[in-house]
């Protein structure tokens, strides 16, 4: 072993200078942020004790206001209590007015700073005046006579014009009543010092708003703040640095909070304090405060300093901690690191003499690194060896895993599947030569493609696809232009180290079956020998457009005279007659809605979005159509003519049952009919006739299910190997009141449609078990017909097992029969009855299977142990070969699934060798046994026993 060429020439920087640089950066970088954050908390301190100066200013300012207009009321009120001035100002004397204050005058000029007083009547009008003159227009004089009248309450005011003067108003009362006013006015220069000893700093008065007087000097005026300075100290540094904060901040922000700035190598700070003032006067006075905050300033710069410089020595000092605690141990880390590459070369002895042995008392984690790197050389020493020795097996073992390989390919290649691995992306990685075969291309060109870009389109199977199994069917072309259905298995491949390969699939050609399946769905849906549609999907194409409240119309076509053709030309004639009608009918008015052939010579179209004067034109022209067919064969010409009954919807009925028998009656009718070969059903007489039937049918089977007028009928089902029969099917007639039986066709659709058929199901079930009874003991089992309704019944399960409880009868001789129709359409319910009533004990069968191919895909799974193959299928056996085609599929199916198959139908002997030929177990029909009543088959003898058990003859179809 070797190290890397990389490794030996890339320049090395000692461990010892990376952990001394990352803790510099990271002192340095602590340092820097506590020496910010002490200066931070210091600049906040200083700027809140300066914050709470500036409020304590503004609180002294203002008290020294109100203390001076305070005091200059209370000489006001002095000098209007003189004895001597009420009288004179009562009388408007001005003389006397001048005289009684005149004394006073001296005395508030000099010792109380009084620059004015005026002495004014009731009426506002000037009786004495001393002091400086002021214009009558300047004062609101009239305003503070009728102020004080009213309240006669003296006030006080703060005036600014060329200067800030205070005044004080004060009522001269004489017997109580107020005379006149005294008005002083005095400036505001005591104030104005007691702002500069309470701040200890420069102050300015300044004006804001126009002024009276021009005699201000044009410096003194600030124009941003709109304001004139009246007063001013120290004007020569103070006004320079008012005229700069007048650009910086607005006089509203220094109320808020000061304003600090440099000028001239000196930190200042600058706020305002607003005085109170008359509401009808514009201007405005403030107390501008200039202070000197540099000491402080410089203090918070010098311990700033101190800190960063404490910070600094720490750092360098724990720096040279450090390294003097790294230099031993990094000095042997170098060394073990030096030996690490010789160790990688294979020097075991020379690292393990470089190494010292010596042990220290508390060893630490270099000494636990020596110790490892000697034990690791020995290992590696015994490692290498062990190396040596499992290559030469290695070798072995591949040669063998290559013969293994050999053989495993010569199975995949012989294999006639396609067998395809995949990664993990969904990449072809191997294929077998049938796939290379029947795609006509060689393994490179597979290699990498994608599995669906090869087999039908789409896009790649996820990864999380591959972890369990799947099945899936897709399409594939062969370069023959030939379209293969292939059905593939898909399996995870066991997880190895290497991605390559993560499914693999395997695919079986189904092609042929699938064209099968196609035929049978196709024969599901037509009708074998004219290739239209049959009975069972015009029904459901007839119940989609009820469903979707269409409206439309339906014609049934009945063809005239058609028995004569089949007697006289034969049935091969009359098959193709039907062809040709069914023809013309398809190429003349398949575009226009469905088109079946019911069965026979009954043909029906269903005309949606139709008109009724629509559907009259195409059963005229369908008329057209069949009487220029001219149909000839043996030389004999037939005319071919039909009977058309219209019947519209949803005038004429809501369910398919109810249009179809509304249409049967208009074509009936048309037969009757020499004028016409159609007849559209009135309103009136579809509704009366079908309200009437309706009512009389559910009338009677009310009354037979009172009276027990139901008849029971069986008929056997013989089993085909040994012609033995000990199988029944029950069927239901009612005895009508002249003793005649009536079919069940008559009462059973009305039962169905009033919701009466539930009541007649357990009617025969009941009375079956019963008869079942007495039974059993010869092993004859009887089988009984639900109605799909029956399936919704959820007390069908308790009432079933309660009867057999009751009549002693074993569950399994009973067979439940339920249509294919009726299990298909409900799957899920017909499946949870049919496991229901097996869980008794009693034993099912699917009814008239075939008719709807679909219900293949559910046999499976419904729990049924018989299957009764539809009879339109046995009878047309010797003349159909479809019909063969599909009895042995279905047969085939059903032994498959483990279910035995019985034959409807079945009404000549000619069938019997074809049916066993099929496997089919059991055959049922009119060769076989007609239905007889239960006296005729199984002998009065047991009848007495069953009536003392209060049992009545009946039975269901």
């Amino acid at each position: 072993m070797t190290l890397p060429a990389s490794l030996r020439t890339r320049h090395r920087l000692s461990l010892t200078w990376r952990v001394i640089a990352l803790s510099s950066l990271l002192l340095v970088g602590l340092v820097a942020l506590f020496t910010w954050l002490g200066h931070d908390n210091l600049t906040r301190q200083f700027q809140e004790s300066r914050n709470q100066h500036h409020e304590r200013q503004q609180r002294e300012i203002r008290l020294a206001l109100q203390r001076s207009a305070e005091n200059l009321r209370q000489l006001a009120g002095l000098a209007a209590a003189s004895p001597r001035l009420g009288s004179p100002l009562e009388a408007g004397n001005a003389a006397e007015v001048e005289e009684a204050l005149a004394s006073q005058w001296p005395t508030l000029q000099l010792e109380a700073g009084i620059d004015e007083i005026l002495v004014v009547d009731t009426r506002g009008r000037p009786m004495g005046r001393w002091g400086s003159s002021q214009q009558e227009g300047r004062l609101p004089i009239q305003a503070w006579v009728q102020r004080i009248m009213d309240t006669e309450m003296p006030i006080t005011a703060l005036r600014c014009t060329t200067d800030c003067q205070q005044y004080a108003a004060v009522p001269v009362l004489v017997s109580g009543e107020s005379v006149g006013l005294v008005v002083l006015s005095r400036s505001l220069a005591d104030v104005t010092r007691q702002a500069r000893e309470v701040s200890n700093a420069e102050v300015a008065l300044m004006v804001t708003g126009s002024l009276e007087s021009g005699d201000l000097s044009e410096k003194r005026h600030l124009t941003p703040w709109n304001g004139s300075l009246l007063a001013l100290t120290r004007q020569e540094e103070s006004l320079p640095v008012l005229q700069r904060a007048s650009g910086l901040s607005s006089i509203s922000g220094l109320l808020q909070a000061p304003l600090q700035l440099q000028h001239q190598g000196r930190h200042l700070e600058l706020s305002a304090v607003r005085m109170d003032e008359d509401a009808d006067r514009r201007n405005t006075g403030y107390f501008l405060l200039i202070s000197d905050i540099s000491s402080q300033i410089r203090a918070i710069n010098e311990d700033t300093r101190i800190l960063l410089g404490v910070g600094l020595v720490g750092w360098i000092a724990a720096e040279l901690v450090l390294l003097l605690i790294l230099l031993r141990p990094m000095s042997r880390l170098r060394r073990i690191a030096g030996l690490l590459p010789t160790l990688a070369s294979g020097g075991f002895e020379d690292v393990r003499s470089a190494i010292p042995s010596v042990r220290h008392r508390l060893p630490d984690e270099i000494d636990v690194l020596e110790g490892t790197t000697l034990e690791l050389s020995r290992q590696l020493e015994m490692l290498e060896q062990e190396v040596q020795e499992r290559g030469d097996q290695l070798a072995e073992r591949v040669e063998e895993l290559a013969q293994e390989r050999d053989f495993v390919n010569s199975l995949l290649d012989t294999a006639r599947v396609f067998i395809i691995a995949q990664d993990s992306s969904g990449r072809i990685s191997l294929v077998n030569d049938y796939t290379l075969t029947m795609l006509d291309l060689d393994e490179p060109s597979l290699q990498g493609r994608h599995f669906v870009d090869v087999f039908d389109a789409g896009s790649p199977s996820p990864i999380g696809a591959f972890d369990t199994p799947q099945q899936e069917e897709r399409t594939l072309q062969t370069p023959d232009q030939h379209i293969h259905t292939i059905a593939w298995y898909h399996a995870p491949l066991p997880s190895s180290t290497e991605d390559s390969m993560s499914r693999i699939s395997v695919g079986l050609d189904i092609t042929e079956r699938k064209v099968a399946e196609a035929r049978l769905t196709w024969l599901a849906e037509r009708d074998p020998l004219t290739e239209l549609y049959n009975r069972r999907y015009f029904q459901d194409a007839l119940h989609k457009a009820l469903w979707c409240e269409s409206h439309g119309a339906v014609l049934l076509l009945d063809l005239d005279q058609f028995k004569e053709v089949n007697e006289l030309s034969g049935h091969h004639v009359g098959d193709r007659l039907l062809q040709e009608v069914a023809e013309t009918l398809l190429l003349n008015l398949g575009h226009r809605g469905v088109i079946a052939r019911l069965g026979g010579d009954e043909f029906s179209l269903l005309l949606e979005h139709t008109s009724e004067e629509q559907a009259i034109q195409v059963a005229q022209h369908i008329s057209q159509l069949l009487d220029s067919l001219g149909f000839t064969a043996a030389g004999r010409r037939h005319r071919v003519t039909a009977s058309i009954g219209i019947a519209l919807f949803p005038i004429h009925g809501t369910t398919p049952a109810d249009l179809m028998a509304s249409a049967d009656v208009a074509m009936y009718k048309a037969k009757e009919s020499g004028i016409q070969h159609w007849h559209l059903l009135s309103r009136t007489e579809n509704a009366k006739d079908e309200l009437q039937e309706r009512v009389y049918w559910v009338e009677r089977v009310r009354s037979a299910l009172a009276e027990d007028s139901f008849e029971l009928m069986v008929q056997p089902i013989m089993r085909l190997e040994d012609r033995d029969v000990k199988h029944y099917e029950v069927l239901l007639r009612m005895r009508d009141s002249d003793g005649r039986l009536v079919a069940p066709s008559y009462f059973i659709p009305v039962a169905e449609r009033s919701g009466q058929i539930v009541q007649i199901d357990r009617w025969v079930l009941r009375h079956s078990l019963r008869l079942l009874s007495q039974l059993q003991e010869r092993g004859i089992s009887l089988a009984v017909n639900l109605s799909g309704q029956s399936l919704h019944d959820e007390g069908l399960k308790q009432y079933l097992a309660d009867e057999l409880a009751t009549s002693g009868a074993d569950p399994h001789h009973l067979i439940l029969e339920v249509t294919e129709t009726a299990a298909v359409t409900d799957f899920s319910t017909a499946r949870g009855v049919l496991q229901a009533v097996r869980e008794i004990g009693c034993r099912t069968a699917l009814d008239d299977f075939g008719v709807g191919f679909s219900s293949f895909h559910y046999l499976g799974q419904l729990p049924v142990d018989y299957i009764k193959i539809d009879g339109s299928f046995i009878r047309s056996l010797p003349i159909s070969p479809d019909s063969r085609v599909i009895v042995r599929a279905i047969a085939d199916i059903a032994a498959g699934f483990g279910k035995q198959a019985i034959a409807e139908f079945v009404d000549q002997e000619s069938l019997l060798p074809l049916l066993q030929s099929y496997g089919i177990t059991y055959g049922q029909g009119f060769h076989l046994g007609r239905p007889k009543s239960v006296a005729e088959v199984f002998g009065s003898d047991d009848m007495p026993t069953l009536i003392r058990a209060g049992w009545q003859p009946g039975g269901k179809p």
